[in-house]
């Protein structure tokens, strides 16, 4: 999988630089295009964060060139990395420091003007990208709501998949998928027509019973079952529900689903419609976490809070929040060393 780095600046006024420069290999948009399919090649966008929102390449990262922590969040890249910006200046000069620290950097030629020109597709889809224990990458892409897309070692899995929200997902336009999770029956969790669309034979789909009755078809999962669907992808079914009176209606215990999906080591923690509930003091050991914020049928804010402490997850992602602000989330879990990402899970 690829990984392209928007074109990264760092600046060439030496020899040393100069050598750099050579050993960066900058290409036209057909050979980056080729590259950027290619199984773990990181892709970094290294423009602003506006410019990055207003349209990027599919699947890119952004870490912007320009930003106080660059070299830090660069450090640890390895192998092959695509990097771009609008013109191609920025992302040669962060193309140098990928070099210089070991990896195999294609910068590409012109920018995202270049790629632009040709008519290819550019996304508003926001992408933060891990890495297993072997170095394998899965890319986390922020759809809308609660549904996710999550690539892995050439295969798709999708969490929640829904096409009948307010800012709409062209899933015509998906790769079919490997593994579908539906967490509960809700509108908003559970459309049958973009499974049906998602799925292909050898799809895997996971639901609770009340899904797969609906349905007709798929695996039901139940509070505390465990499933391995691949030697290197595993699944738990976790508890989801309310708790606070006159809500329970929504989400009553033990019907619904949150799910701990671990890929190669690389635990995923995907709550689902719930509060901050007890059970959530035996989920340990998790890298990334999806809590959800928006009382009335989920949690609050400060209820969020309590659960990220409870939980102590790498890096959070606040979704499913509707218009609740949750901007004020990341400061108030600094102290506990979480990496909150707000991303547009509206």
């Amino acid at each position: 999988m690829i990984t392209l780095f928007a074109a990264m600046a760092v600046g060439c006024g030496n020899a040393g630089n100069a050598r750099n420069e050579s050993a960066v290999k900058t290409v036209g948009v057909e050979e980056f295009a080729t590259i950027m399919a290619q199984k773990d090649v990181r892709l970094v966008d290294v423009r602003t964060p506006g410019e990055y929102a207003e349209g990027h390449l599919p699947g890119a990262e952004n870490i912007d060139v320009k930003s106080a922590d660059f070299a830090a969040r660069i450090k640890g890249l390895k192998g092959t990395v695509a990097v771009y910006c609008r013109s191609g200046k920025r992302s040669l000069m962060a193309a140098e420091q990928l070099t210089a620290q070991g990896c195999t950097v294609y910068n590409l030629e012109g920018g995202i003007m270049a790629w632009q020109k040709t008519g290819r597709k550019t996304t508003t889809v926001e992408t933060d990208v891990f890495t297993t224990r072997s170095g394998k990458l899965v890319k986390i892409h922020a759809l809308v709501h609660s549904s996710i897309r999550i690539e892995y070692d050439g295969r798709e899995i999708e969490i929640d998949p829904c096409a009948k929200l307010r800012k709409t997902v062209d899933y015509t336009a998906a790769p079919k998928a490997d593994i579908i999770l539906i967490t509960h029956e809700h509108f908003d969790h559970y459309d049958a027509a973009t499974i049906g669309l998602l799925s292909t034979a050898k799809t895997q789909l996971v639901m609770n019973r009340r899904c797969v009755d609906m349905y007709g078809s798929g695996t039901a999962m139940a509070n505390g079952n465990k499933l391995q669907l691949a030697k290197d992808i595993a699944v738990e079914a976790v508890p989801a529900y309310n708790t606070t009176e006159g809500h329970m209606d929504f989400h009553p215990k033990g019907r619904d689903n949150g799910y701990i999906l671990t890929i190669e080591g690389l635990r995923i923690y995907i709550a689902g419609d719930t509060e901050d509930i007890a059970e959530m003091a035996s989920i340990t050991d998790i890298d990334i976490a999806f809590l959800p914020c928006n009382q009335p049928y989920t949690m609050t804010p400060e209820q969020l809070i309590r659960a990220a402490r409870t939980v102590k997850p790498k890096v959070l992602f606040p979704y499913h929040y509707g218009e609740t602000n949750v901007s004020g989330i990341p400061a108030q879990l600094k102290a506990d060393g979480i990496d909150v990402r707000i991303r547009h899970y509206e």
